[in-house]
């Protein structure tokens, strides 16, 4: 066995395999995968092999498609038959949310280049005979969809990876990882040692022990699985020797199953609710094709709606029935790229659709470790996307939710229940109090949206549709009350949003942003890092606050932090509540070694209220003794101030485009602020107001957002963060070469803020195609209504040529074209004379 490699990918299944076939192909051809037993063994030989182009995710969208293209012309390259069946994919509907979700879900196929076509149910029965079309309303095909055989392909790139010079060791077990001082790291295996500067895992069932090797809590754990195939259907049998195509594999998302041919007969896989967690501390060390005792009294639900559906799967007998670990995580999206704390080390890991997201999983982290950056935006997979909250517990539950809900229709306000509360800032009650409909960020409750504390929704309201997957609202709350429907258009809680938002613009409002996440920066060397760490220049006077983007190498975005000078060697950091352990990770790894800079994460030391509107001064000044005049305590400054008896930084920022300050408090302190601020604010009506209120006012300012307006994918200059990249600072900068590069190269791109006209009961949510002349030319990144300016607005990137103001473009919003003017940024006080006053 090799003493010394490049790379060493740990495991073999379909995962490992794509890791190190992309990793030879880009030319690193000194590179090894061990193997604890033989490839596949683990889960990748039990998989059903489907490949569904369908997700809600960009990010995972953009890896399912990679990979069926991939597989598509392996066996050319490898001369390894993969048993690759383009024999499309048909989505049922029964009801028009089903519809409304298909509708969505084809715009954003259509902004990544995967073919979507609709269905009519006379077009279903064409396609497949065997279906009973009745009480079916629409469906959709992706034409390109298929299935594959899980073995072949990944034995094709395993032959692909060989033929590079990459070198498989099967039958070799890891018994302990350790990074060395010089950064290399040690895998010790059972047949030797070998030093690498990169490790890679691809564990699949074993990633948390595999984790805890190297100190990782790995946020995966696997659920059970069950498919049943039947014996031949004399029907299919027939169908094959009159030489007719395969029919498609069929899904019944509202009855929660796939069905497609195996054999001359049927295979079946439902996801139901009772599906257990399973290899919690993982499989034992001799597991190998390991499949568990089938239980098909929790599957009965969906073999009845599957025969009611198909009438033919009952008519035949059952062949076999495989029970088999499918690796999850807490949302449902696989874990790929760096992993949070440690250098070179990589996951790639979580795949409950493993089979077609590993080509591009693969492809991706193989750009990553060798080129630096992803050419995909992989937010959405991420793995520090979760934080220390996503341990045993935590996932044990989540993971059976996202299981169960796999077929669920995809809200875009959906909040689902399981684990909550669980991160909670002092004010919580106090909100919940008020109303408050709470939704989740990295594990914290915030107030969505508040709803009157008698108001509820009836039956007759909700109108679930009569199938087996029919809940379309919010959980209920404590009370019993169900309080929020859940739409793909403006949904019941459009007026109180609304009402939020307005009352906010003319009075005062309270908000709680207690997630966001918090860094403290100190020392002689920590306005030097920062400086070449931001494209901004940071503040030089103590008590200046400046918006500062990190870039990626590429010049892309990769994180945005507010810096507020609060000493002459000290800085204090905000960003985004849900990527904290994204932020921590890249700053801890950029951090100087020779101790010049101190950075602690003190997120939960600190709470925020952000007190907004017109009478805000008022309000606060009734409770400091600070002079919180224009002229003393300008925009863009922060104080540390008395809040009565409390002590906090006031910031005068904020993301609505009012004026307002935050107020950044030790967080035990926070419910005595709060009721100071209720208190004196009385007299000037205050109103608490949540996080979709926020959204919409800060469309109307075409403020940007983390990884939607802004992204490793568009430079920073095509974002229009022109004013906040000074690429003539004296600090050279992570990305400044690249994004020199990029605008000299010329910039494909454009930011712009769009009028959506001819709207009455939706809006754009992000990642809707935009057309000009009937060719996609861009995407929508965000959406919603302004409701102080009364106008629908969205925000996206066009080609540069289709960005000037006027310009007439069309959206796609749920299948219909409308008009979408690009006009001038923050059509809200453009002149920002409220965040000024």
């Amino acid at each position: 066995m090799e003493s010394k490699a490049k790379v060493v990918v740990i495991g073999g299944g379909v995962a490992g395999a794509s890791t190190l076939y992309h990793l030879a192909k880009k030319g690193w051809t000194d590179v090894v995968l061990i193997e604890r037993k033989e490839l596949t063994s683990g889960s990748t030989w039990h998989a059903a092999g489907l490949l569904p182009l369908f997700n809600m995710s960009y990010s995972v969208s953009k890896l399912h498609q990679y990979s069926v293209d991939l597989y598509q012309s392996l066996e050319q390259e490898t001369g390894q038959d993969v048993g690759f069946k383009k024999v499309s994919n048909i989505r049922l509907a029964n009801c028009e949310y089903r519809m409304d979700e298909y509708r969505y879900y084809a715009g954003v196929a259509k902004t990544v280049g995967v073919n979507v076509k609709f269905l009519s149910p006379e077009q279903v029965k064409e396609i497949w005979p065997l279906c009973n079309t009745d009480g079916i309303i629409g469906a959709i095909q992706h034409p390109d969809d298929g299935y594959i055989q899980p073995a072949d392909v990944t034995q094709a790139m395993a032959k692909g990876a060989r033929a590079c010079g990459a070198k498989i060791y099967r039958y070799t077990t890891v018994t302990h990882i350790e990074q060395q001082a010089d950064r290399q790291w040690r895998v010790t295996t059972d047949k030797g040692d070998i030093l690498c500067e990169h490790v890679v895992s691809c564990s699949g069932n074993f990633a948390r022990q595999m984790g805890q090797m190297v100190g990782l809590d790995t946020p995966v754990i696997p659920v059970q699985h069950q498919f049943i195939v039947t014996e031949p259907h004399p029907d299919i049998v027939r169908r094959h020797r009159q030489g007719k195509p395969e029919m498609g594999v069929l899904r019944e998302p509202d009855s929660s199953w796939y069905l497609r041919e195996e054999a001359g007969g049927l295979l079946l896989g439902p996801y139901e609710a009772g599906a257990p967690c399973c290899y919690v501390d993982g499989p034992s060390k001799e597991c190998e094709y390991e499949l568990f005792n089938e239980d098909l009294d929790r599957l009965m639900p969906h073999i009845e709606a599957c025969i009611e559906r198909v009438p033919a799967f009952g008519e035949v007998g059952v062949k076999k029935v495989y029970n088999g670990a499918i690796t999850y995580t807490p949302d449902g999206n696989p874990i790929v790229g760096p992993a949070p704390g440690l250098n070179n080390y990589w996951l790639n890991e979580g795949h409950s659709f493993g089979i077609t997201a590993a080509g591009g999983a693969g492809w991706q982290l193989a750009e990553w470790i060798v080129d630096g950056e992803p050419s995909v935006d992989m937010m959405g997979a991420d793995p520090r996307r979760f934080g220390p909250y996503a341990a045993r517990g935590f996932l044990k539950e989540k993971n059976e939710e996202t299981y169960a809900n796999v077929f669920s229709i995809h809200y875009p306000n959906e909040e689902r229940p399981a684990c909550r509360p669980l991160k909670t800032a002092p004010c919580y009650d106090r909100m919940k109090a008020l109303g408050a409909v709470f939704g989740t960020v990295y594990g914290w409750e915030r107030p969505n949206w508040f709803a009157p504390t008698d108001y509820t929704l009836s039956e007759e309201d909700l109108q679930p549709a009569d199938v087996l997957l029919n809940e379309n609202h919010s959980a209920p709350l404590e009370d019993g009350r169900i309080v929020e429907k859940l739409s793909f258009r403006r949904s019941n809680d459009f007026a109180f949003v609304g009402q939020e938002c307005r009352h906010v613009s003319d009075q005062v409002g309270i908000l709680d942003m207690t997630a966001f996440s918090k860094f403290e920066v100190s020392g002689v060397g920590a306005a030097n890092w920062l400086n070449c760490l931001v494209a901004n220049r940071i503040p030089k006077a103590v008590g200046r606050i400046g918006l500062c983007h990190m870039l990626s190498q590429n010049g892309g975005v990769r994180a945005e932090f507010t810096i507020y000078k609060t000493g002459p060697q000290s800085y204090y950091l905000v960003s985004a509540g849900a990527l904290e352990a994204h932020d921590y990770d890249y700053l801890c790894k950029l951090k100087p070694a020779d101790g010049s800079v101190e950075l602690h994460k003190v997120t939960s030391q600190y709470g925020v209220l952000v007190i907004a509107g017109p009478k805000s001064r008022a309000l606060l000044q009734k409770l400091t003794d600070t002079d919180l005049s224009n002229a003393n305590f300008k925009w863009l400054t922060g104080k540390p101030i008395s809040v009565g008896y409390a002590t906090s930084q006031a910031l005068r920022v904020n993301y609505i485009g009012e004026l307002g300050w935050e107020l950044h408090h030790p967080i035990e302190m926070q419910n005595y602020i709060f009721d100071q601020v209720m208190a004196a604010g009385k007299e000037f009506d205050i109103k608490p107001f949540g996080i979709r209120a926020m959204d919409s006012l800060r469309l109307e300012k075409s403020y940007r957002l983390i990884p939607r307006e802004m992204s490793i994918e568009y430079s920073a200059l095509e974002s229009g963060l022109d004013r906040f990249v000074k690429l003539d600072k004296d600090h050279d900068f992570i990305g400044k070469p690249a994004l020199i590069e990029w605008q000299q190269r010329g910039f494909e791109n454009t930011f712009v803020t769009m009028e959506v006209q001819d709207i009455d009961e939706v809006d754009a949510r992000g990642s809707e195609a935009l057309y000009m002349n009937g060719r996609v030319v861009g995407r929508a990144t965000s959406g919603g209504f302004g409701h102080r300016i009364q106008k629908s607005l969205a925000l996206g990137l066009v080609k540069t040529p289709y960005a000037g103001i006027g310009t007439e473009l069309e959206i796609e919003i749920l299948g219909q074209l409308h008009r979408a003017t690009v006009i001038a940024e923050s059509p809200f006080d453009p002149d920002n004379t409220r965040l000024r006053a």
